[in-house]
Formats: C-alpha cells, structure tokens, sequence
C-alpha cells in the first residue's frame, strides 16, 4: 500500500506541474509529498524528478515509470472496479478524446445521450487538435479521425470522411471554377496551420497529383478558415465534416471532387488490457452505434453541389 501511495503522489506531482499543487490535490502538506518522492527515489535507486527553484522536469527514467505508474494505478482502479461490480454495471469517470471541432460537433452529442442513458457514469472531455497517448495521458476512449498504424490498442471503425475543396458560390462567380487541381495556382487559397497547411496538396486517389500552394491568407483555427470561406475571400481544403451544414446550407460548394483522395477513417480507440470496464465497453458500443446510423460518418455523404 506505501508503494501505491507513492506511485499515486508521484504521479500527481507530474500532472499537477509541482509539489505544493500536488499537495493541495492530494489533501495534504508540500513537505509530504516531497518525502514521499525521495523516499521512492531511494527505494528505486534513481532519479525520478529534477528539480529547481522554478521548474519541474521528468528523467529519463522519470518518463517510463510515470507511465508504468499509470499503467498499474489503472489495473489497480480496475481490479477495485470489478471488485464493486462496475464491471458488470457502468460506472465512474469516463475521459474521452477527440479532434476539437469534430469533438465539439459530433462526440459531445453523443456524450450527453450517453448520460442520460447511464446516470452512476460521470464524462470528462478531451477535445484537442493534436495525437493523445491514451496510457500515458490516462484516457480512456478516443475517437480518432486518421489511417491508424499497429498497436496495442483496441480499435474500432465508425466511418470515414473526405478531404473537400470548397469555397463561396460569390467566389466562383467572381473568380471562376478550377476544372484541374493544377488550376489552382491561379485562384486565392486560404491556408491553415495544421493538417493541411503544406506548401503542397496532393489530389487523387493515389495522392499523386502534387499541386504547389501558396496561400495568402493562412488562418490557425478552422473556424476562421471556413468563415473566410464562406465570406467569399478564396478557396480552401477542409474534412468534410468540418463543412458540412455550410455545404447542405449552400453556403460552401464542393469542386474538384473527381480529384479526391481517398476518405480518412473514423475511429474509435481503447487500450487493451485484460478488463475492459463496463464504461468503456458501454460507451464504445453506444457511441459505434450513434455514428454508423450518422449520415455525416458516411464519406460519400455531401455531393459534389
């Protein structure tokens, strides 16, 4: 039980940034916790934290046990869960994880579904633009919109999206329709720093037409790229779900949809691990479900308008 103890303030001394926030979480005093991290240092053997008067950083061996800590806290929670019956009827926090804007429009929707359906279960969000480590970050389901390389995580596809080059049907009246992805180089793009903020886009099935970008306006959320797009100021490359209520709306139109590549799966990821809550299993099911029956999780779903 000191071990664990230890693990657990360890741990919270890493996500909390420093001994007296950790304290302050923990419900206990700054001195404490700082014994009780020499203390496991010196049963390790190592270093586990190098620490000034202003920072705080993980060793190299830091940074593999914390996340062997994790690791083992969460069987431990589980075994604890299972033992209480949670694994039979869901229950307790739920941290899920997605892309921002995908999160904010299709999982949150579902999320607030899910609760009502299951009362004892609590839900945190995770909506960020960037890759989670599920282990590492203790979360517990993501839903991930990309071609997943092999691991050791459990995955289930939902889905897919295309990759859409739309703008204003004020901007093509003005500026005309590209009929060739190489046509491009004559018309106003709008850039984005992120996933399609390249000085090149590929075009086609195969990704092999390359087409040099030079864009005049580069924005750094969504947002304010599709709102320079439906005000009409040039072209842009979005997913499709990103667009889609301002395609059905007329706001947006699709061209050069002949050019595509090929659509970006949806998924949704869990770790593996001997148990599967029933929380996990409960919401994998429940949100697998929602999204399969949503036209929006289909890539074919917006026509070329």
């Amino acid at each position: 039980m000191d071990r664990w103890q230890a693990m657990r303030i360890f741990v919270q001394v890493v996500e909390s940034g420093g001994f007296a926030p950790a304290a302050k979480v923990l419900h206990t005093s700054p001195p404490s916790v700082t014994r009780a991290i020499a203390k496991l240092e010196e049963q390790i053997g190592t270093r586990l934290l190098v620490r000034t008067t202003r920072s705080l950083k993980l060793t190299a061996a830091g940074e593999g046990y914390v996340a062997d800590c994790r690791r083992i806290l969460a069987e431990i929670a589980e075994a604890e869960a299972n033992a209480a019956g949670s694994f039979i009827h869901p229950a307790g926090l739920l941290t899920v994880t997605a892309p921002a804007l995908f999160g904010r429009i299709h999982v949150l929707p579902v999320i607030l579904e899910f609760l009502d359906l299951y009362p004892a279960i609590q839900v945190k969000t995770v909506f960020v633009d960037r890759v989670t480590n599920l282990v590492e970050e203790g979360l517990d389901v993501a839903v991930r919109i990309a071609a997943l390389p092999a691991s050791g995580l459990i995955a289930r596809r939902v889905g897919s999206v295309r990759q859409v080059l739309c703008a204003s049907p004020d901007y093509f009246e003005s500026f005309g329709k590209p009929e060739s992805p190489q046509d491009l180089v004559h018309h106003r793009i709008i850039g984005r720093d992120g996933l399609f903020g390249h000085s090149e886009w590929l075009f086609g099935r195969d990704s092999s037409i390359r087409v040099p970008i030079s864009a005049r306006l580069i924005c750094n959320t969504n947002d304010a790229a599709i709102a320079a797009a439906v005000a009409g100021w040039g072209l842009s490359r979005f997913q499709s779900y990103q667009v889609a209520q301002e395609i059905e709306a007329g706001r947006l139109k699709v061209v050069l949809a002949d050019y595509e590549r090929e659509p970006v799966p949806i998924h949704i990821v869990h770790a593996e691990g001997r148990m599967v809550s029933a929380r996990v299993r409960a919401f994998v099911d429940f949100a697998a479900e929602r999204f399969r029956r949503h036209p929006g999780m289909h890539a074919g779903f917006l026509e070329d308008r």
